[in-house]
């Protein structure tokens, strides 16, 4: 089965210009069978998957998320069947307390494109650097990432084999020139996030690979990119403030501070929090 597991659009992601419909119908002309949407701290493209009265056949939609931590970037997370956690559309929590809640409630986490960009991958941030313990607690890596250099993502599949993780492909795109740039192959069908999920903890294998999208913002600004990149960065400080109280309301509703402290877990099965 081959999906794109890394994928923007316009419902979900502000800097998003592929609507999901156009995204999947190029996907399943490039001979793509699934692909995972993965928008910037949002699910409103998968809400707006679900309420569709017609679905295209023989295409599976997997509901992910890219999350902006405060200290270690771009987090891929993929969550159970179900589980639905608010938490995750309010950008800015630290690593360690991400990895926990998302393990708390049965979901997997990487990091996205960890060798690329500062600010935005974590081998580019002091965390990264200086605490190399946290690699030990991710589920798998994004080995190959359409938009980064050869460079940067064999780095990432080195770092990949270095701590045995499995790695996932995926265009990034975010732009409709992009999709289908990146590819992960899973050796079995899988048609739920769930399933996903037990497929990568089994440690069945995955193969990626795909072609270099080389019209990224990045290329086209050249030296002038650093700019974007520490405007990010503010960007990324100030709405993590900016959230701050939400966070801290659902993390108290959900009593998950109490709970991973005193180290108990959720069922294995899973526990629906509310609809996807």
């Amino acid at each position: 089965m081959k999906l794109d597991m890394h994928c923007h659009t316009k419902e979900g992601s502000p800097d998003g210009k592929l609507e999901l419909l156009e995204n999947i119908s190029i996907l399943k002309q490039k001979g793509y069978q699934g692909m995972l949407i993965t928008d910037h701290n949002s699910y409103k493209a998968y809400r707006y998957y679900k309420k569709l009265r017609e679905k295209p056949d023989d295409f599976v939609v997997l509901k992910g998320i890219e999350y902006d931590t405060i200290n270690a970037g771009h987090m891929l997370i993929i969550m159970p069947t179900g589980v639905s956690l608010p938490i995750l559309e309010l950008r800015g929590l630290p690593i360690i307390l991400l990895i926990e809640i998302v393990h708390f409630y049965g979901g997997i986490i990487g990091p996205a494109h960890p060798c690329g960009e500062k600010f935005l991958s974590i081998c580019n941030t002091l965390h990264g650097k200086f605490y190399n313990h946290i690699y030990h607690k991710f589920d798998f890596v994004e080995g190959y990432n359409a938009c980064e250099d050869a460079d940067s993502n064999m780095r990432a599949m080195s770092l990949a084999h270095k701590y045995n993780l499995p790695c996932f492909g995926g265009s990034d795109s975010h732009k409709e020139n992009c999709a289908g740039f990146g590819y992960t192959v899973l050796q079995e069908n899988i048609t739920s996030e769930t399933e996903l999920i037990n497929y990568i903890r089994s440690g069945k294998p995955t193969m990626i690979g795909g072609r270099h999208y080389m019209h990224t913002t990045k290329a086209k600004l050249g030296k002038a990119n650093s700019v974007l990149v520490y405007s990010f960065w503010l960007y990324n400080k100030f709405l993590a403030l900016f959230r701050r109280k939400a966070r801290n309301f659902e993390l108290m509703e959900n009593q998950l501070l109490d709970s991973i402290r005193a180290g108990k877990r959720k069922d294995p099965r899973y526990i629906p929090l509310g609809d996807d």
